[in-house]
């Protein structure tokens, strides 16, 4: 039984810095009829829970910690019984949602979680927020980049706890290294590849 990339599209608002935008938001479910991880868990928890059809949830893996990522991710957790993973990097947008209270277990580059008999790796791509957190699914040639890489270049860094330069060096040294045709799966929007994300960033200036 094969490992399956699922993906649902949740809809809600992203809250930062005094302003609230309607986003809609990817939720990437990886898995085999038996088991999967969730990562990030945006705005409607019934939805995420009803996706994941009673399967034994190893974890809720979460890409950064703006409200729009993680606004159901307490919800889930109780009703699959798993674990919330986030670097502790963007507890301090964490606790902007979730005050008094920490993930469930801390995320630090490399770790690798199993699931339907395929790893996703963390890797450590801070810019778009301090501990912004890119999984890469090598067996299927998939990365999961939440908002660090986007169809179009990277990630937003105009707001609180982000940074430009840092966030182009992640996604060089991070993620342009990987094989052209791996696809990228996103935060928000359509997929796209490594190789077409070199074309954009090379037009980038340094």
């Amino acid at each position: 039984m094969s490992v399956r990339i699922e993906n649902l599209v949740t809809s809600g608002t992203f809250s930062l810095d005094g302003g609230t935008w309607d986003v809609d938001n990817n939720v990437w479910i990886v898995g085999n009829d038996t088991e999967c991880v969730i990562i990030d868990s945006p705005h409607d928890a019934t939805a995420i829970i009803n996706q994941v059809q009673g399967r034994k949830v190893q974890a809720i893996l979460l890409t950064h910690a703006h409200n729009d990522h993680i606004g159901a991710a307490r919800e889930v957790a109780e009703a699959v019984d798993a674990p919330i993973y986030l670097n502790p990097e963007d507890l301090v947008l964490w606790e902007q949602v979730y005050p008094g209270s920490k993930p469930d277990r801390e995320l630090a580059d490399g770790d690798v979680f199993d699931v339907g008999g395929a790893s996703l790796r963390a890797i450590h791509t801070p810019g778009h927020s301090p501990g912004s957190t890119c999984f890469l699914l090598e067996s299927e040639g998939t990365v999961f980049t939440g908002d660090t890489l986007f169809n179009g270049g990277p990630g937003a860094t105009g707001r609180s706890y982000s940074d430009y330069p840092t966030i182009l060096a992640s996604i060089r040294e991070r993620l342009l290294p990987l094989p052209a045709d791996t696809v990228v799966r996103t935060g928000h929007g359509d997929n796209t590849t490594i190789g077409a994300e070199r074309e954009t960033l090379a037009k980038v200036s340094q």
